[in-house]
């Protein structure tokens, strides 16, 4: 069981969940608990020999009932290949899988917030190279999502609209555009933090994945894996990543929060990686070696 502590001087919780210590950590593939239980083989975290997507809790869990939840999204019974290289209706349907994730965990009692992410690369932490995601289910309103949400709010109440619609607007078909369709737009924001970090989201203000239509998940899939590709191409080698999903809290109003996904790429240059060192993490000012602009046009030619 986790614990929950608070933090003063910045005024906001850190948990210690000191069990997941004890982790599977990169395992060989033929001992690796994502894969399928093949017949004879070595029984793993998924009891049958084939499937396409499974969810389950994790064994190791930051949060667990009755305070939230961590679930393991695994998006392929393939060990090998990774978000961007599925079939394109493999993505469709995780979309909605995600989906249902969202809302069955936001609706519970004991949950304030559902955020969907992924970890991609060792260099990022990742302790399992089987294709995958993950889902936390907090007890409490994570800091970041907050200032987001009262960012938001904030806009709204000064200027009648949606901040992050604004935003949209300002980059479309702009020097910072990466790719994009009457639905959906993916985008290096003009405040990126990371050196190539991009931002994609439906054009239409649509709060969770929920309010999705099908041609603007169709459309969101087909631009996550564009996004995901590009970045394989950049360095012409695997990106490591973050992806997170940024919706608005389950049931809770947050009319004016807008949908959208953020991916933290964690390379720089072929063979070189952004590290948080100095003024990232004892100040949290982010210092940025490539200009927006510059990121997106290269990202456009890895397309």
């Amino acid at each position: 069981m986790s614990e929950e502590r608070f933090n003063e001087l910045r005024g906001e919780p850190v948990v210690y969940a000191v069990d997941r210590q004890d982790r599977t950590f990169l395992p060989p593939e033929d001992h690796c608990p994502l894969c399928p239980t093949r017949p004879g083989g070595l029984a793993t975290e998924i009891p049958f020999p084939t499937f396409e997507i499974a969810v389950f809790d994790n064994r190791f869990p930051a949060f667990q009932a009755p305070k939230g939840a961590a679930e393991v999204v695994v998006y392929s019974d393939s060990h090998k290949g990774s978000l961007g290289t599925l079939a394109p209706e493999r993505v469709e349907a995780l979309m909605w899988v995600w989906r249902h994730r969202y809302r069955e965990l936001g609706e519970r009692d004991d949950v304030e917030y559902v955020m969907i992410f992924e970890n991609r690369g060792v260099e990022v932490g990742v302790t399992l190279h089987h294709p995958h995601g993950q889902i936390y289910a907090y007890p409490f309103l994570p800091s970041v999502i907050d200032r987001e949400l009262r960012a938001g709010a904030r806009h709204r109440r000064l200027h009648g609209d949606c901040l992050y619609c604004r935003i949209i607007e300002r980059e479309w078909a702009g020097e910072r555009m990466v790719d994009g369709d009457q639905e959906c737009i993916a985008f290096v924001p003009d405040f990126a933090r990371w050196p190539f970090e991009v931002h994609l989201a439906p054009r239409s203000h649509l709060g969770s994945l929920s309010d999705l239509g099908e041609s603007q998940a169709q459309s969101l899939a087909r631009l996550l894996q564009s996004v995901l590709r590009r970045y394989d191409r950049l360095f012409d080698a695997p990106m490591p990543y973050v992806m997170a999903i940024h919706q608005r809290p389950v049931g809770r109003g947050y009319a004016h929060h807008h949908l959208h996904l953020e991916f933290y790429a964690a390379g720089r240059a072929r063979g070189k990686l952004k590290h948080l060192a100095g003024s990232e993490l004892g100040a949290g000012a982010f210092i940025v070696d490539v200009a927006p602009a510059a990121a997106a046009r290269r990202l456009r030619d890895a397309g």
